[in-house]
């Protein structure tokens, strides 16, 4: 047997978490039974209530969650061989993801209008790997390079302000995560594109482009935002709109910084565009850039294609709970009073 998503084991710990509440709301029950009456009492008073019926349903529930995960890490068994050719190039898409992307010096914010970009560039796409890091104070691969692009399409929406956890601004470190992901493919032609309104605070992003370069890599960078800045709009935890801030309780405005970002394209033998409203500037980077990568061909070779198997346990996970609502823990017959 073989499971495609084991990552999603971690949703066990729900199942786990499940079965531990049943667990001691049917203790707190009865203890709870005990200290209102003695116990033949309490039998005479709950007269209708069936114990039994009631673990059955506790049992019935933790054996849904179960069959749950296990329908999600989707089981796999029997396959067949299956020849696998493909031609395309690689790109990883870097974006940033820091507050000063809620900036709306671009509609309706920077980050936003990133995520629309990127949509239309996927459209363009045919066999092309595509994969996609977000930053800010330190970067994260949120999709490896895949040809599944709706999956990257799930990946890409759930990106937010919030998607990196520490704060700041880290082009450097955006990039050394993007090399560190190339070194697990052999292919030659390595593209890397950043969309970043260019302010940066921390590291060297000039050094850590020119080790891009020793390693074949070449980066486009999308300059998105104006030089004259706007003020960052942010929600309060209220979710009412208010501006961002320093910590002298100045107002913080974030504007396009294009000299860092030329110079990073310029050291790998990339481009530099400027984002506008009408043209983001990855089609143009795709069309008069990328586009011209010798492609490659990866040698045709058979692997084996699995059948999934992940609609049993979900079919029985569905059948159990069905059971489960039409079982009732109240005693057919009635004790006559």
């Amino acid at each position: 047997m073989h499971f495609a998503q084991l990552d999603m084991l971690v949703w066990l710990w729900v199942a786990i978490g499940l079965a531990m509440f049943l667990f001691w709301a049917d203790r707190h029950r009865k203890r709870a039974m005990e200290r209102f009456a003695q116990k033949h009492l309490a039998q005479e008073i709950a007269f209708s209530f069936d114990a039994l019926k009631a673990s059955r349903k506790n049992v019935l529930l933790i054996a849904v969650a179960t069959l749950s995960v296990v329908a999600l890490i989707r089981p796999q068994w029997g396959f067949q061989w299956q020849e696998v050719k493909r031609q395309g190039i690689d790109i990883l898409v870097v974006i940033d993801t820091s507050k000063s992307m809620l900036t709306q010096d671009v509609k309706p914010n920077r980050l936003e209008r990133t995520k629309f970009a990127v949509q239309d560039l996927l459209k363009k796409l045919d066999g092309d790997r595509i994969g996609l890091i977000a930053f800010s104070g330190d970067a994260f691969v949120f999709c490896p390079l895949t040809v599944d692009y709706g999956g990257f399409q799930i990946s890409l929406k759930d990106l937010s302000a919030n998607a990196v956890p520490r704060a700041g601004t880290n082009v450097a470190r955006a990039i050394k995560e993007a090399i560190k992901d190339y070194d697990k493919t052999e292919n030659e032609h390595k593209a890397i594109i950043i969309i970043t309104d260019g302010e940066d605070w921390e590291g060297d992003p000039i050094a850590a482009a020119k080790e891009a370069k020793e390693k074949g890599i070449k980066i486009y960078c999308v300059g998105i935002g104006t030089p004259e800045g706007e003020l960052i709009q942010i929600k309060d935890n209220s979710g009412s709109p208010v501006f961002l801030k320093d910590r002298d309780g100045n107002f913080v405005k974030s504007r396009l910084n294009e000299k860092l970002l030329k110079e990073i394209a310029l050291v790998t033998g990339g481009v530099y565009v400027k984002a506008s409203g009408s043209k983001f500037g990855l089609d143009l980077i795709y069309e008069q850039e990328l586009s011209k990568f010798k492609e490659r061909e990866i040698e045709a070779q058979m692997e084996k294609k699995y059948f999934e198997r992940f609609q049993f346990p979900l079919g029985l996970a569905v059948l159990l709970l069905v059971i489960e609502t039409c079982l009732t823990p109240r005693k057919k017959e009635k004790k006559p009073f």
